[in-house]
């Protein structure tokens, strides 16, 4: 398995052993990988792969039944250490809640309150993440009245609100129409310019779109981990992740 380089300093994510159960069931067993700084890392796999239950350990809302982690150097298992990474760490779950009678300027304005910023840099912030999400022409539109793809640039808002320094987005396209889908690759794009972000998905495309590191689960352990070219190596997304998933998972059964 080849290993992502890191030419620029400590990993910024970083799992190694990483294990969960529920029960007899084994959701993780032994996940092991890194992500380095300002690198966008698709993180890829089949339903029930075990995609989101990394990421719920990542972000501190799962404690794991073992191994380690480190984001941006804080192990979020640790109570403090964990609320320091919250001012560090933005964090989008797949069908995030929203508060759907507000409007995404209220939503906005009470996460900033929440997260304890000062007024005047709630003010700055919200006009920072509503250029960069292109909230404008909503921005005083109730929540549930709006499109799925702006409720998704709604959530977006909320997780970089606090401008982090690693963006965890679970599933961040699923649901959106090839417009919207567009819009959001774009703004990944943007933002991993200067952040580190871990996009879970099971879009081959969204490789080809966004990433530059690939990291494959299945069936709760790392079959691969390495860069986007790697991955693509013969230009078949497709057959590749058959060949990494599907195929071994019939292999294993044989």
């Amino acid at each position: 398995m080849e290993a992502s380089t890191d030419a620029h300093g400590p990993p910024a994510i970083e799992c190694t052993d990483l294990t969960k159960y529920y029960g007899d069931f084994v959701a993780l067993g032994g996940v092991t990988f890194s992500v380095a700084p300002c690198r966008v890392a698709a993180f890829l796999g089949p339903n029930g792969a075990g995609k989101s239950t990394t990421m719920r350990i990542l972000t501190g809302y799962l404690a794991p039944s073992a191994g380690t982690i480190r984001v941006l150097g804080l192990d979020p298992t640790k109570e403090e250490q964990r609320l320091a990474l919250a001012r560090r760490l933005g964090y989008l779950p797949e069908n995030g809640p929203l508060y759907r009678e507000m409007t995404p300027y209220e939503s906005l304005q009470f996460f900033g309150e929440v997260r304890r910023m000062r007024p005047a840099e709630v003010g700055k912030a919200i006009e920072r993440v509503v250029e960069a999400c292109a909230l404008g022409p909503v921005l005083h539109k109730p929540i549930y009245k709006l499109s799925k793809g702006y409720r998704q640039r709604v959530g977006m808002a909320q997780a970089i609100l606090h401008d982090p320094d690693v963006l965890i987005l679970d599933e961040p396209t699923s649901g959106l129409d090839p417009l919207q889908i567009r819009e959001v690759r774009g703004l990944i794009r943007k933002l991993g310019e200067e952040k580190t972000i871990l996009l879970s998905t099971h879009i081959l495309q969204e490789v080809a779109a966004v990433a530059d590191d690939v990291i494959v689960v299945h069936e709760g352990r790392v079959v691969f981990s390495g860069t986007r070219d790697a991955f693509a190596r013969d230009g078949d997304l497709d057959r590749r992740f058959y060949e990494l998933t599907a195929a071994q998972g019939a292999k294993e059964v044989a």
